[in-house]
């Protein structure tokens, strides 16, 4: 997958400074692996981010409005917003690959991609054999993950019009399996520079545009347990009223979703340098179309476990201060609290009292005060 970019002036170089960054034979990894030594999520992780760099190097991002990307395509999505320098990017993802390979290995996981059935009966049926919604990905793809006895589970008896297809994937990345990965993560957050977004940046947890550099980095710790909630960014770029959208290499299944989720958009899915042209077209006809008019100044309320929510009665209109209780969620094992993140008012109840919920599922949306 490098060997066209490889062509490209001084991409060659960039890459062998990236490979010893991330301890990596990126070139030969990139040029001339096997599917087997790819697959590998030591070696996919650092791949991709080193990949999606070199693209977002040739291209000039000052004049778009909106950044995301999907799971480890966040580290991407936050150096083409300023939040990290892609030097410490791609030498995170060498980090995060290495140790979610490692936790891979405590158990026997793996994840299925569910196609098709109606999202809230694949969710149930994802959630009563045990599993855990890893991914929305919106345009009716879910991923299930978990213990691989579970995921045959649910293969055998698979949601209503809808059909389990396994991945060839190492664990069950996005669920609680890769908690050492995340506290391998969280030790090293604190010696990392990061600085506040300069466009939006929207955020895999919940499809909320992330203001500092701060709280990307913590989110981008918590994200190796958390669901990817890709269905969530697709819904606030349409708030938001986007007009087009380019995928970084290696491109493709984004680009697919968009097309399906935002209609009407023109899309690039930027898989060659003979894509670049085309890539570059797009930026200069729609660059910097209405950002400040649409800004989201609305944050949403995740839930924090798998569980039952239980509304304090705090009702939609009503001013919370950062802190007050809004309820709570309620599994097998605990009780979570969830509460306000911010001074504000709570503008909808996104779920009713008594649903089933899965971690990271949307709860509440909250305005800042004075946004009435």
């Amino acid at each position: 997958m490098l060997s066209p970019w490889l062509q490209l002036p001084g991409a060659a170089a960039r890459v062998s400074w990236m490979a010893t960054l991330t301890g990596l034979d990126l070139l030969q990894l990139g040029t001339e692996a096997d599917a087997e030594q790819i697959k590998d999520t030591a070696v996919t992780q650092p791949l991709i981010v080193a990949l999606g760099l070199l693209a977002t190097a040739e291209l000039d991002l000052s004049g778009a409005g909106v950044t995301a990307g999907h799971s480890v395509g966040e580290l991407t999505a936050a150096a083409a917003a300023g939040v990290l320098h892609p030097d410490t990017a791609v030498a995170l993802s060498a980090v995060r690959g290495r140790e979610m390979a490692a936790a891979c290995g405590q158990a026997d996981t793996g994840m299925s991609a569910v196609l098709g059935g109606d999202p809230d009966d694949v969710v149930r049926r994802i959630t009563e054999c045990g599993l855990t919604a890893a991914n929305r990905n919106g345009a009716g793809q879910i991923v299930a993950a978990g213990l691989r006895g579970r995921l045959e589970q649910l293969r055998a008896e698979p949601p209503a019009k809808a059909r389990v297809v396994p991945l060839p994937v190492a664990g069950a990345f996005h669920t609680e399996y890769m908690a050492p990965a995340e506290k391998a993560l969280a030790e090293l957050a604190g010696g990392i520079r990061a600085s506040d977004p300069d466009r939006l940046l929207l955020s895999n947890a919940d499809g909320t545009a992330v203001p500092s550099g701060a709280e990307m980095l913590e989110r981008l710790v918590r994200q190796v347990t958390a669901p990817v909630r890709f269905d969530s960014c697709l819904a606030t770029m349409r708030h938001l009223g986007v007009t087009a959208a380019i995928e970084l290499p290696p491109a493709g299944t984004l680009a697919g979703l968009a097309k399906r989720e935002l209609k009407g958009i023109d899309i690039v899915a930027l898989r060659t340098p003979a894509d670049l042209p085309a890539a570059r077209e797009l930026l200069a006809q729609h660059a910097g179309a209405h950002q400040a008019e649409h800004t989201p100044d609305w944050r949403v309320i995740v839930a924090p476990v798998r569980g039952t929510i239980q509304q304090a009665g705090v009702r939609a209109g009503a001013d919370v201060a950062a802190g007050t209780p809004l309820g709570s969620v309620v599994s097998k094992r605990e009780e979570v609290q969830v509460s306000a993140t911010y001074d504000g008012v709570l503008a909808e109840w996104l779920v009713e009292d008594g649903d089933l919920v899965d971690a990271g599922d949307p709860l509440a949306r909250l305005y800042p005060a004075g946004a009435r």
